[in-house]
């Protein structure tokens, strides 16, 4: 189970993510990211390329955090909207992946940044991880 939904913000899009998992947390930030930038369009997009990527950070909050923001960087590098992650694997320091995806013309939302601000990866008392994201736009 993985599952995002939108928070109210007043000029930002804020993003709360929750799974049974950390993996499918960090699928559901993902997940959450793309719905902004490609709006439903990124479901079920024809993939037509592969990028492994590996990122290193201080704790799980960091790394979500970080991860997104290297997925971000790639996005916009390249006009990519990568619509599925396969981990390979995944600590609470490092995160490898291999994210798959196709070229887009445009975005339906730019993002500037994803930002620290409210982010906090937690167990809560469902025994879900979840977390907050603020993407500043």
């Amino acid at each position: 189970m993985r599952r995002y939904s939108y928070l109210e913000h007043i000029c930002d899009i804020r993003l709360k993510v929750e799974a049974d998992s950390m993996e499918e947390l960090f699928k559901a930030a993902l997940d959450g990211m793309n719905s902004i930038i490609a709006g439903g369009a990124a479901e079920g997009l024809p993939e037509s390329f592969e990028r492994r990527i590996c990122v290193e950070s201080m704790d799980y909050t960091c790394l979500l955090v970080d991860f997104l923001s290297e997925v971000l960087l790639l996005t916009h590098s390249h006009y990519n909207i990568f619509s599925r992650i396969e981990i390979e694997s995944l600590s609470s320091s490092r995160l490898e992946a291999v994210l798959h995806g196709r070229r887009v013309e445009e975005f339906d939302e730019d993002i500037k940044a994803v930002t620290y601000h409210e982010a906090e990866v937690v167990k809560n008392s469902q025994g879900n991880y979840e977390s907050v994201i603020v993407f500043d736009i």
